[in-house]
């Protein structure tokens, strides 16, 4: 089915009820949505020429455009590339054209990003800005019925980047999201019309993924108007739209458990919070948990399967009288309805409960593979199982608990930085002979980015600014390191691989040996 369809019901069936809202205004009914959608879809058919299967960049913060856009993309039988709106124009740029996006449709705050690419990037044959004359053009444009799209064919283009070589657009079908908002109903929580949805957190990530199954049911797509989210701003919302659930990163989720805001005030209509891509610790949630009580839910996933392995539900964290709850809780949950998950060794034969191996996954969630790339993903996808890269063992329960991560993946408040992009960037500075980038933990972030970097040995070694500056300018600000060690020389083994290993115990024993 396509996903557009629940709009398109909704607006029949809701007429009149609250789509989106800003704060606690209202900026669309289900009616007033789905026609906007429609006629969108047709501006893109028509005024912009797209044809069935193209691809059409989302790039916006966070609002009620957004989800309009990427309704109308999908309504008209395209293929929404959502892009995190953090990036660097050069990462940008890379996504755009790998994906052959055809249209970009942004906001003014990221106009500046994008027009510069309409000339560069010859697929690229539009950017329009919303709110805007040309967003307003295409909402005038004669509606186009749905188009039908099946369950195979691509709705999304998920980007995500690896350790070698540049990033890959994981392509979700309409069946793989429509699977994924199922699994919410069955494991996360259920949802009815009266309800709402915040989106405090990124549209292009897991915010996204979670406002899906509220669409589904009709619920309330709330955007802060502050563009943020605190802990007053919170309990307004909460009075104006009961039910309310939301998706955050661990580090958001501990600072609204700490206002003080919160302390004493009204939390009856907050339905569930869902946290998830990144590590919380456990002193964190139990701090949380005497905020907000037993609504919160942990999920781990990856953007191959999207937000769908494994999970940690509101039963799960209520039940601290469990005796293995605290190890339960430094895990990642038991897996889905909807998947199978086993933990494998080097020859992809299954592990017993408690040993450690590489973690596969399979089910109807799972990517198609990765746009224009068969080649990995063949590797991805071998034997009909997602590998996704992450050490983790089994207990004797089935709860899954990851030991490490096999690419070397970075999560710094919730985002994910590869370190192979960053070392790229670092290595443009002509004073650098070689580099190597770790994470290191960190209370407040989850994980900081740390780089090791052995200077060439003529001339004056780089300064941490001439670093900065480096990163800059090719890669977006919040992947940058928080630490530089300038080093003599990176431990590398026999065949010259560097041992990352041994870097992050140099900074665990704090025994770094600085050049000289």
């Amino acid at each position: 089915m396509n996903l557009a369809t629940w709009v398109e019901r909704n607006g029949r069936r809701l007429r009149g009820r609250p789509a989106t809202a800003v704060g606690e205004r209202v900026t669309g009914t289900w009616d007033e949505t789905a026609g906007r959608v429609a006629a969108v879809a047709g501006g893109l058919r028509g005024r912009l020429g797209l044809a069935e299967g193209d691809r059409v960049a989302l790039l916006m913060s966070n609002r009620p455009e957004y989800l309009e856009a990427q309704f109308a993309v999908w309504h008209a039988g395209l293929v929404a590339v959502p892009v995190n709106a953090r990036l660097h124009r050069e990462e940008v740029a890379y996504v755009l054209e790998h994906s052959g996006a055809a249209v970009v449709v942004t906001d003014e705050e990221h106009a500046e990003v994008v027009g510069p690419l309409l000339e560069r990037l010859e697929g690229l044959r539009a950017v329009v800005v919303a709110p805007g004359p040309d967003w307003d053009a295409l909402l005038a444009a004669e509606p186009v019925p749905l188009s039908d799209r099946g369950s195979d064919d691509p709705a999304w283009l998920f980007y995500t980047s690896g350790t070698t070589g540049r990033p890959k657009g994981a392509t979700l079908t309409h069946g793989n999201l429509l699977m994924a908002s199922l699994s919410y109903f069955a494991d996360i929580a259920a949802i009815g019309d009266r309800d709402s949805v915040l989106h405090a957190a990124p549209l292009s990530h897991g915010s996204g993924i979670y406002g899906l199954p509220h669409v589904a049911k009709g619920a309330v797509s709330v955007f802060p108007a502050s563009g943020a989210l605190d802990g007053a701003e919170l309990v307004g919302l909460l009075a104006r739209w009961p039910g309310l659930s939301f998706f955050a990163a661990p580090i958001m989720v501990k600072r609204l458990a700490a206002d003080p805001a919160l302390a004493g005030a009204d939390l009856s209509g907050l339905r569930t919070i869902i946290y998830g891509g990144a590590p919380m610790y456990l002193a964190d949630l139990e701090e949380a948990l005497a905020t907000f009580g037993p609504r919160l839910a942990q999920i781990y996933g990856q953007g191959e399967t999207p937000m769908t392995i494994t999970g940690l539900s509101r039963a799960d964290h209520a039940e601290s009288d469990h005796p293995r709850w605290r190890e339960r809780m430094a895990g990642v949950g038991f897996p889905r309805t909807d998947v199978e998950v086993r933990v494998v060794d080097a020859d992809d034969r299954p592990l017993p409960p408690g040993e450690a191996g590489e973690v596969l996954v399979r089910g109807r969630v799972v990517m198609a593979g990765y746009w224009d790339a068969p080649e990995a993903s063949a590797e991805a996808l071998r034997g009909g199982w997602l590998h996704t890269g992450d050490i983790g063992s089994l207990d004797d329960d089935g709860y899954l608990t990851l030991r490490d991560r096999s690419k070397d993946l970075i999560i710094s408040g919730g985002m994910n930085i590869y370190p192979r992009e960053v070392e790229e960037a670092i290595m443009t500075h002509p004073g650098v002979q070689s580099v190597a980038v770790v994470g290191r933990p960190d209370p407040e972030w989850g994980e900081s980015v740390v780089a090791f970097v052995v200077a060439v040995g003529d001339g004056p070694a780089p300064t941490v600014e001439d670093l900065d500056r480096a990163c800059l300018e090719r890669i977006a600000r919040f992947k940058r390191p928080k630490e530089y060690h300038l080093v003599d020389a990176l431990p590398t083994n026999n065949y010259g691989k560097v041992l990352k290993r041994e870097l992050r115990t140099w900074l665990a024993d704090g025994v770094v040996p600085d050049a000289r």
